[in-house]
């Protein structure tokens, strides 16, 4: 599979990824930096997101979620549930 085709999964071709831009810093060798934090659940993940930290918003809170090589091309919504499992309790 092409490198583009990866990413578009469900988008055409013309029309690209769904980029959004975000504040990416890359941090020095033992420096620690704040999650980014963002409501861009559609945001796709790209290669260059591989280990930064980011926190999502459920729309209610915040979710840490660490970005692996397993996550590309996905989005970023996908691992930030918005809705809690039902527990009947008597």
């Amino acid at each position: 599979m092409q490198p583009t085709r990866f990413l578009l999964k469900h988008r055409s071709v013309w029309k690209g990824p769904h980029i959004v831009p975000l504040p990416i810093v890359r941090p020095e060798p033992g420096k620690k930096i704040a999650p980014i934090r963002t409501q861009a659940r559609s945001a796709t993940i790209l290669p260059n997101f591989v280990g930064l930290k980011f926190q999502i918003h459920n729309g209610k809170v915040y979710h840490d979620v660490t970005i692996t090589e397993d996550m590309v091309g996905h989005k970023l919504g996908e691992f930030a549930q918005t809705r809690k499992p039902f527990i009947w309790k008597r």
